[in-house]
């Protein structure tokens, strides 16, 4: 499973600037929709393209692996 650390990457982005972010300012940086961010900060398994992974981590200045981390899932649950 993919998980997004979209949250987190809008807190340290806050913290570092000392200031809130919010979905909305990244939605209109980076032209992405506000309910396109809101799915993949709260949906499991979200499907994107390379091109949202590419805006955010424009946006972010971040590597993809500071955006997405595997998650292995447990086969016995």
């Amino acid at each position: 499973m993919i998980r997004f650390r979209l949250r987190e990457l809008m807190a340290d982005k806050g913290f570092a600037e000392k200031r809130l972010v919010t979905m909305g300012e990244v939605a209109e940086a980076t032209g992405l929709n506000r309910s396109t961010l809101t799915k993949i900060a709260n949906t499991h398994d979200y499907n994107c393209t390379s091109e949202v992974i590419d805006k955010l981590c424009t946006y972010f200045d971040c590597e993809i692996s500071d955006l997405m981390v595997h998650i292995k899932e447990n086969k016995e649950a």
